[in-house]
């Protein structure tokens, strides 16, 4: 199933991206702060120069490698890494907007750096007749003034920011054009870069068949349609189906809509959202309305009752039935500033909530039906840098930095009983140019019902990834995450597992569960210069520790943890709008004794690791136990 995955995004890959390697040939640059022993020993002139004499040769291996590699030199420009946005326009301050020029480019062959860029061979060509170009009116809506508007401090970097952050652009860049501008009026520049946004993805075994489409940016529009089929499964139900249809930015509104259709034997949902979001750090309202249907299987945490119980036992599962309509709405209030040429990030907040959910099948100590009204008060600062060799392949990337605090209480009128809600949360996110990147945060929340607390939880994270270190043409950084989560007076013992991305990648049991757990994961990226077929390549490798514990009121440091230690590669376009395929060999020392899981396990996954909280203030949440 996996190489047929694979096979099918590299086939699609070679035949809308030039079906090439480019042999990228880079400025020497150095870390910040070198290591005099370490020394790059490829010699990548010599490499390059014995691949083209292979070329030449009238062989089938020569005429693989003249299809499949190209030897004229890359265009790479400097390294922007830690520059902070916004970026200070203040001679440009509220001036009038004259005019808008908008360059777009489409995905293969254009770079949004180098002017002189174009399509050099006929698959590119072929590639960008195919995709449909972002509409002028698209882009016009994602930006935050028009022509005619006065030019407000923040107007230009937070734009630029909001076009980056859409899934149909690679980059994107909005500037004056001084050359032309005068001393009232402005004239701005706005390039972008689409990406090929219709993909493909399929898999075919003995069990099942899955086929997946999606396109990004619909006739050119922004609309993202996501379909996934599969069949021949052998389960209750035979057949298997996800769709979604969404709508970003609805007539410059900001608001955004979702549709959602998911069938499948243990899960089923039908939903329908609104929502706006606090998208700049400027932006004053916000809020969201859904509806939603769902069934689904619900483990049962309670069977086993309190105490020592096994935790190697398996969960059961039962039928959990239930519809929910959610409504929210948040006001914010921007501080003063006393600098003209920019804007105050910081801003206090307030918005009120109201949920109902009704649960029409299933249910358990800590699930009843019950309207939920709750109110929230905070703070949130925010400020953006721009960095790369994140999670992408050398694409801008931004990075959120500020504080987060927020404080929120409720009252949930239930069918069993009604009680108060209670929470906080803080968080902060640090970046310094030869520091890195560090991010906390904790949060704590907890029910009030008859003068005690219930069904509380505790939890924190931290993560942090070091500079880009940089020898040549290979860069690599160094990630470090960690995550706890404490119940506390809860009823469902073994509501956490540590699989996958709840702890340790590729790790997969039903039977390890627990009340408390603490994760630590660290991982090394080593970005290297080879490119095949469109795909950028890295090297990777990790280590997960779970520290994870059954009884009420244990530390789960004191149980002995379950690791996993692995390497694998990253492949990447950033042309198409597939995922991150990874392809990791992980090794687990300890299994649990009733497992069938192999200490070493071969596994491929679409997912990034790790992701940026973006310290932007939310709707009033309860504190999630998981």
């Amino acid at each position: 199933m996996m190489h047929a995955r694979l096979l099918l995004l590299f086939t699609m890959a070679g035949w809308f991206h030039c079906i090439c390697a480019h042999a990228q040939v880079t400025p020497p640059t150095t870390s910040p702060n070198p290591a005099p022993f370490l020394q790059d020993t490829t010699n990548n002139k010599e490499f390059l120069q014995s691949l083209k004499r292979l070329s030449q040769k009238k062989t089938l291996f020569g005429r693989a490698v003249k299809a499949l590699v190209i030897f004229k030199p890359r265009r790479v420009e400097g390294p922007i890494e830690n520059t902070l946005l916004p970026v200070t326009n203040a001679q440009h301050n509220y001036k009038v907007v004259r005019s808008i020029y908008f360059k777009r480019l489409d995905a293969f062959g254009y770079s949004i750096n180098d002017t002189l860029a174009m399509p050099d061979n006929s698959l590119e060509r072929l590639g960008n007749a195919l995709h449909m170009r972002s509409k002028r009116n698209l882009l016009r809506n994602q930006i935050l003034f028009k022509e005619g508007d006065l030019l407000e401090p923040l107007d230009l970097s937070e734009s630029e920011r909001l076009l980056r952050q859409t899934d149909y652009l690679l980059d994107a860049r909005v500037f004056v054009n001084d050359s032309t501008s005068t001393r009232d009026s402005v004239d701005i520049v706005i390039i972008t870069k689409d990406v090929f946004s219709i993909s493909a993805s399929g898999s075919a075994s003995t069990s099942s068949t899955r086929i997946g489409l999606r396109d990004l940016n619909f006739m050119g529009v922004g609309h993202q349609i996501r379909t996934n089929y599969r069949i021949g499964v052998s389960e209750p139900q035979p057949w298997q189906f996800l769709g979604s249809y969404f709508i970003q930015n609805i007539s410059r509104s900001f608001i955004s809509a979702e549709l959602i259709y998911q069938n499948t034997h243990y899960y089923k949902q039908q939903s329908l959202s609104f929502r706006r979001d606090f998208y700049t750090t400027n932006t004053r309202y916000a809020g969201g309305a859904s509806a939603g249907w769902y069934q689904t299987l619900q483990p049962d945490y309670y069977q086993q009752g309190e105490g020592e119980a096994n935790p190697d036992q398996v969960i059961d599962h039962v039928p959990l039935h239930y519809n929910v309509q959610d409504f929210w709405l948040g006001r914010a209030f921007r501080l003063k500033s006393y600098d003209l040429a920019q804007d105050n990030a910081g801003s206090f907040i307030a918005a009120g909530r109201f949920m109902n959910i009704s649960y029409t099948q299933g249910g358990g100590p800590t699930i009843q039906s019950a309207r939920l009204y709750l109110t929230a008060f905070g703070y949130s600062f925010r400020k953006y840098y721009i960095d790369q060799y994140l999670f992408g392949f050398g694409r801008t990337e931004d990075i959120p930095a500020g504080t987060l605090l927020a404080l929120t209480a409720g009252y949930e009128d239930g069918t069993l009983k009604n009680r108060l809600y209670f929470g906080l949360k803080g968080a902060f996110g640090k970046y310094q140019p030869n520091f890195g990147y560090l991010y906390g945060g904790i949060e704590y929340g907890s029910y009030r019902y008859l003068n005690s607390w219930e069904q509380g939880v505790l939890t924190s994270e931290a993560l942090y990834f070091t500079p880009l270190y940089r020898l040549r043409n290979w860069r690599w950084r160094h990630f470090l995450w960690n995550r706890s989560s404490l119940g506390i007076r809860r009823p469902d013992l073994f509501a956490l597992d540590i699989d996958q991305e709840d702890g340790i990648r590729g790790f997969s049991s039903g039977e390890v569960r627990g009340y408390r757990k603490f994760v630590l994961n660290y991982e090394t990226n080593f970005f290297t210069p080879l490119t095949l077929l469109g795909f950028r390549l890295a090297i990777i490798g990790f280590a997960d520790f779970a520290w994870l514990t059954s009884v009420a009121n244990k530390s789960p440091l004191k149980e002995k943890p379950y690791t996993g230690f692995g390497l694998g590669l990253r492949f990447r376009n950033e042309f198409l709008p597939i995922n991150t395929i990874q392809v990791l060999l992980g090794y687990y020392p300890r299994l649990p004794q009733t497992s069938s899981i192999q200490d070493f396990k071969l596994f491929q996954t679409t997912r990034q690791y790790y992701d940026f909280n973006d310290l932007r203030f939310t709707q009033p949440l309860i504190s999630e136990f998981r």
